[in-house]
């Protein structure tokens, strides 16, 4: 029993704070598509992109790092302070760099000077606080953890509303606000929003630096960077599978409105990864205390199991509801050329959720250049397809680039995985669970008469139901009850 109100417990504290940052984010969908042409939001699209690509690399694996020898090492002190420095004088570098080239940088990537100023400064502030959010979770402080993420999305979110929505309307002749408003300027808003959001992160986080023993164990920083440096390139390699495409998409001369309605209606599909984010920073910690048990194997089995049954059950709901969720994320019609991609993108994240599951044997067995590996490989075939496909397809090409991208890494980690550290998994369970919602899904989506109506989308979606509730009865029966004592017992609390 107790299985499962830590699995729930563990979900639930730090799903709370990834998703629902992610959600508050998604209304910024909405509002960039009302107030900006398809053009414009694929150029923020873009740049944001280029700011994931650069947030791995400022962070050169070190919070991984810093989890694994924080955990393993006497002296905590010294491998916060070791951590902390080693970022601190990185990003400055990076500051000073970026800052005296950032001409050079707009002329090599063709983008406005002042995002590239903006950009510059957004990495920084990120880079400085991932050492006290890492040291927040690691000292298990939830709560503080949540409501700084929460805090600093909701004042971007807050920002944005202002500057795109009231701004225009309240900088009339005479307001003191017509000194900061510029016509024409809503991607600059967009950057100098992240950039006050990113600033209060860091002030809220700025103690901790005061409080920093200032030790450097060069012989410990070493161990960090060695153990750090896969994760590194496993970054990188996610960082393409991830968010390359649009990148890639302005490279092979695709239209920036084509770009600017794949990356509106991408954000429909990443539904999926709200749940998968969750589900993965609840169970990390879950899978490494459980490590030592004796039924750790059968323990990881059935926790793929579950995340590929509500999983599946997510990816359709979101797929038969695409239509639905359109209207309400993107309104606007224009943006609308795209809504092709959406089942492939679901599904493709449902892949990269098996698969984070399927690569806990890694992390187990402290062979993490194997998941480096297996992510260039993933990074491989991302840019191999996109480059054949974009040209004859356009944006489809890279939504069906992605998915074959994370299957094919989901495939090579479980069967790694088998030989290196066996799991039990329920291989057909698992498969026809994913296996029937995703035809299912495919169905309901492609064929036109069955996606106007819902009928069959609604029918699919009681049909999987049931039909995973008849093999699972036993597991749904100690999910309830376990949910029903955990509330109890937090209740009596």
């Amino acid at each position: 029993m107790s299985l499962y109100k830590s699995l729930f417990k563990q979900t639930a504290i730090y799903g709370l704070a990834t998703v629902l940052p992610r959600i508050l984010s998604f209304l910024l969908v909405r509002l960039y598509t009302d107030v900006m042409p398809k053009e414009e939001y694929g150029e923020v699209s873009i740049i944001f992109s280029y700011l994931v690509f650069f947030n791995v690399v400022l962070s050169y694996g070190m919070e991984t790092a810093f989890f694994r020898f924080y955990n393993s090492e006497s002296q905590k002190t010294n491998v916060v302070s070791t951590a902390t420095i080693s970022l601190l004088v990185s990003t400055i570098s990076f500051l000073v760099l970026g800052l005296l080239f950032q001409e050079q940088i707009a002329l090599w990537s063709n983008k406005n000077v002042d995002y590239i100023f903006y950009t510059i400064l957004i990495l920084a502030l990120d880079a400085l606080v991932i050492i006290p959010f890492s040291k927040l979770r690691a000292e298990s402080r939830p709560i503080k953890y949540a409501i700084i993420k929460i805090g600093n999305v909701a004042i971007n979110l807050s920002l944005n509303i202002f500057f795109l929505i009231f701004l225009p309307k309240w900088a009339t002749n005479g307001s003191i606000l017509e000194a900061i408003y510029f016509e024409d300027f809503q991607i600059g808003y967009i950057f100098i929003s992240n950039v006050i959001a990113s600033l209060f992160t860091l002030l809220v986080l700025l103690p901790d630096y005061f409080h920093l023993k200032w030790r450097f164990d060069v012989v410990l920083w070493k161990k960090m960077l060695r153990y750090g440096f896969p994760i590194l390139i496993a970054g990188i390699a996610f960082a393409i599978n991830e968010h390359f495409d649009k990148i890639l998409l302005e490279w092979l001369q695709v239209p920036l409105a084509d770009i600017g309605a794949y990356s509106a209606c991408y954000k429909i599909g990443m539904f999926m990864v709200l749940f998968r984010t969750a589900f993965t920073l609840g169970i990390e910690p879950f899978f490494f205390s459980h490590a030592k048990e004796e039924n750790a194997a059968q323990t990881y089995a059935a926790i793929t199991k579950y995340f590929v049954i509500f999983g599946s059950l997510m990816a359709l709901g979101v797929i038969v509801f695409a239509d639905v969720l359109k209207v309400i994320l993107v309104p606007r019609e224009e943006y609308w050329n795209a809504m092709n991609i959406v089942p492939l993108i679901v599904i493709a994240n449902f892949f990269l959720g098996i698969y984070t599951n399927l690569s806990v044997w890694y992390k187990l067995i402290d062979k993490t250049k194997i998941g480096a590996y297996i992510s260039i490989v993933g990074a491989i075939v991302t840019l191999v397809f996109n480059i054949i496909l974009i040209p004859k397809i356009g944006f489809v090409g890279s939504a069906i680039a992605t998915i074959l991208a994370y299957g094919t890494m989901m495939f090579i980690s479980y069967q790694m995985g088998q030989k290196k550290y066996p799991i039990p998994y329920e291989k057909k369970k698992i498969a026809t669970y994913l296996v029937l919602s995703i035809i299912l899904s495919f169905v309901s989506f492609y064929v036109d008469i069955l996606r106007e109506t819902y009928v069959f989308g609604i029918v699919a979606i009681v049909f999987f139901t049931y039909f995973v509730y008849r093999n699972e009865k036993l597991l749904f029966a100690k999910m309830l009850l376990s949910i029903s004592l955990f509330s109890l017992f937090q209740a009596a609390l």
